[in-house]
């Protein structure tokens, strides 16, 4: 049962979630799992491979992704969110922590169609609106003993099709907090997607995603098409797909 504000019960199937936080900005992090990059055939990076998630990608648990005509490869991607608690600049290693309010589930959806280039931020590809579901909570850091040592787990229409451990990250939160804060202030409500490990596999319209995180709860959302006035995307090397 969930209990509101007033001490109310309600059952978590009979309610409408709302967004865990409402971030000035969403940084997210490519290639910090060396199995992940292994799967996809590229070599780790030497230093952080980043790029923004518009807001306008955001989505609740329960909300529905649409799934754009014409694409052809649609991945999920269960990541550890790290919501930070209060604005941050120049921080260092060793005080990082201080700095981290709590912690939330995310998919990063990606269309792997417009992914052809690493070097190149993949914002057509991971930025359509509904491609950041993001929850159903925000576990408060005090929570989460060690955010390094969480399973995740992705299911679709049931089946567990990709599992990993945050212990296999190559740069943990705090080492991502003192990069990212050295050139830009971390504000209060921000969230850094931290990568996915290997076991991307594809959506289609129809299928239900479930991503779980240990301790942090689970994210559904059910995939759909998009509008029929949509027009489809155009892939690589302006081919129609």
């Amino acid at each position: 049962m969930l209990i509101d504000a007033a001490g109310e019960a309600h059952r978590p199937d009979e309610v409408q979630f709302l967004l865990p936080v409402n971030p000035g900005k969403v940084i997210a992090l490519a290639l910090n799992y060396a199995d992940h990059n292994a799967e996809l055939g590229f070599k780790t990076p030497e230093e952080p491979v980043m790029f923004l998630k518009p807001n306008t990608s955001l989505l609740p648990h329960g909300g529905t992704v649409e799934y754009p005509r014409g694409a052809q490869f649609m991945h999920y991607e269960v990541e550890l969110g790290i919501v930070i608690g209060r604005d941050a600049r120049r921080v260092k290693v060793k005080d990082a922590e201080d700095y981290i309010g709590g912690y939330t589930i995310a998919n990063d959806l990606v269309v792997r169609d417009y992914v052809s280039n690493y070097y190149r931020p993949p914002m057509r590809a991971k930025g359509w609106d509904t491609f950041g579901p993001l929850g159903p909570y925000l576990v408060s850091a005090d929570e989460v003993p060690d955010p390094y040592n969480l399973g995740l787990r992705a299911f679709v229409n049931g089946e567990l099709r990709q599992e990993g451990n945050t212990r296999d990250m190559i740069l943990r939160g705090p080492e991502l907090i003192e990069f990212m804060s050295r050139f830009m202030t971390l504000q209060a409500g921000d969230v850094i997607l931290t990568g996915t490990p290997k076991g991307v596999s594809h959506v289609k319209p129809g299928d239900v995603m479930r991503l779980e995180i240990d301790g942090l709860g689970a994210l559904e959302n059910p995939v759909a098409w998009e509008s029929e006035d949509a027009e489809p995307l155009i892939a690589q090397e302006g081919q129609r797909i």
